[in-house]
C-alpha cells in the first residue's frame, strides 16, 4: 500500500526529517505533501485527497489545534486520520489533541520505527 501524506510542520528542517524518517521506516508512499502551518494544509486538502495528515502543533498562521477543529467542522475532511507529531508530550496537550479528533500521537524525537507502528495503528494496516 503506497500512502498519499501531507506534512504540516513550520520548520522546514523537521519537514526534511520526516520526509527522510518515512523513507527510512519503509513505509512506501506515492506523495508527500508539505505544508508549513494549518491554512496552506486546508488548501492541500481540498485539491489534493490525503490517507493521512501528520501534523506539527505550535505553527504561525493556525496551529495544529486549529486544524484540527477546522478538519473535524468539515465533513469532507473529517475522515481523514490525524497523527500530531510535537515536542510537547504533556499529558494534557496529548489528550486534549486527541480529544479534538487526531488520531495518533508522537513525540519528538521520534525513531522510523515509531512512526511506522503509529502510522500502522492509526490506519489500522501493516505497512
Amino acid at each position: 500500500m503506497t500512502l498519499r501524506v501531507l506534512m504540516v510542520d513550520d520548520s522546514p528542517a523537521m519537514r526534511h526529517f520526516i520526509r527522510r524518517t518515512m523513507a527510512l521506516s519503509g513505509i512506501e508512499f506515492s506523495e508527500l505533501l508539505e505544508a508549513s502551518n494549518g491554512r496552506e494544509a486546508l488548501v492541500h486538502l481540498r485539491r489534493t485527497p490525503v490517507d493521512i495528515i501528520l501534523t506539527d502543533i505550535n505553527m504561525p498562521a493556525m496551529s495544529g489545534e486549529e486544524l484540527l477543529r477546522e478538519i473535524d467542522a468539515d465533513c469532507e475532511l473529517r475522515h481523514i486520520p490525524t497523527l500530531v507529531i510535537s515536542t510537547d508530550a504533556t499529558e494534557l496537550r496529548v489528550s486534549r489533541m486527541l480529544a479534538l479528533g487526531a488520531q495518533g500521537y508522537i513525540a519528538k524525537p521520534f525513531t522510523p520505527e515509531m512512526l511506522r507502528a503509529e502510522i500502522e495503528r492509526v490506519l489500522q494496516v501493516c505497512l
